[in-house]
């Protein structure tokens, strides 16, 4: 889903209008914030993390999709894998990461992160 589509639902479901909205950004008025639900024009990451407490809603999830649009670096199967993986509960998701995590050999670290692969032990000189 676009930022702007985001911004449109999240917009009626929170009852905010955009004077509201523009009132409770930093440097944007009622033209600026209708720009951004129109689509015409993004927020500076100042306005999405104000957006983001507007709504009560991380960032992150403002941009999760845009994110994944702009990253050249990803490929196909990783949006659809990205993808695919955002429709799972969170039981599933957690699930999911553990087969992957085996099948790439690496474990998962204290924040469910995959740490580094591990490159076996060291033996201590003497």
């Amino acid at each position: 889903m676009s930022l702007d589509t985001t911004l449109r639902l999240l917009t009626k479901a929170s009852g905010l209008s955009v004077t509201d909205l523009a009132t409770a950004i930093p440097r944007a008025g009622v033209a600026t914030v209708s720009a951004w639900l129109r689509g015409d024009k993004l927020p500076g990451r100042d306005q999405v993390d104000a957006l983001a407490r507007a709504f009560g809603v991380p960032a992150g999830a403002l941009l999760a999709d845009l994110a994944s649009t702009l990253d050249p670096a990803r490929t196909q199967g990783e949006h659809d894998l990205l993808a695919a993986y955002r429709a799972l509960s969170t039981k599933q998701q957690g699930a999911l990461l553990e087969v992957a995590t085996a099948m790439a050999g690496t474990k998962r670290g204290a924040a469910g992160k995959p740490a580094a692969k591990s490159t076996g032990s060291r033996k201590a000189k003497r």
